[in-house]
Formats: structure tokens, sequence, C-alpha cells
């Protein structure tokens, strides 16, 4: 089976919509994620639950570029919790957008969330 699914992919972005909604996001890695909310021109502090809505909301299962099957986490907080990556253009930024988070126990943890820096090939 070559997963996620269609199918898992839409109840984790469900999912992970209503943890944000209901204030369960924790932030894996604080510092860079406030160098990329700088870079993307938001407060972190003020407007970061806002931001995640609106794209988990612009976001649906064509937009994952995550591995198959889903990679699972080293960092020690979130230690072999499956990672579920997507990139969408987002309409606040005016940019593709790549974000990436984990889910334990209706938590939502956001790993990454940058502009979309695709990976240059060597000449």
């Amino acid at each position: 089976m070559n997963r996620p699914s269609h199918k898992e992919l839409t109840r984790k972005l469900y999912a992970a919509s209503q943890a944000v909604r209901k204030g369960r996001v924790a932030l894996l890695n604080q510092l860079s994620l406030a160098a990329d909310a700088i870079e993307l021109g938001y407060s972190i502090e003020i407007e970061l639950e806002a931001v995640l809505i609106e794209m988990l909301d612009e976001t649906n299962p064509v937009h994952y570029t995550g591995s198959r099957p889903p990679q699972k986490s080293y960092e020690q907080d979130i230690r072999d919790l499956e990672l579920f990556a997507f990139t969408v253009e987002s309409s606040r930024f005016n940019c593709r957008v790549y974000f990436k988070f984990a889910l334990a126990e209706k938590m939502f943890w956001l790993v990454s969330l940058h502009p979309d820096r695709p990976i240059k090939e060597d000449p």
C-alpha cells in the first residue's frame, strides 16, 4: 500500500485543523520557526494560529509533498511520530509555502512553515 492515502491525508488535515482551532499548537524549533515567520512577514506570537488555519483551509491531499510512507521524526519531543509535509500556494503570503507537522494526542506540532525552497540540482 502506498501510504499515506488520500483518505488518510484528509483525516490528518482535518485533525490538524481541529487541534489548531482549539489552540492545541506546539512549536518544535521555535527559533527556526520565528526566523521563517519574519521571512514570511507575520508575527508568530500574534498571528500563528490564524496563519495555520488559513494554510490548513487551503490545503488538500494533492498538496502532499512528504515521503511515502511518511518520514518519522527523530526530534526528542516528537520522536517516532509521522511527519506530514505539504506545499501550497498561499493567498496570504502570495507565494508557495512549505509546511510540515506531526500530530500527537490531539496536539498539532508545527515542524516547518516557510516559503517553498525547491532543492537545487547540481549542473
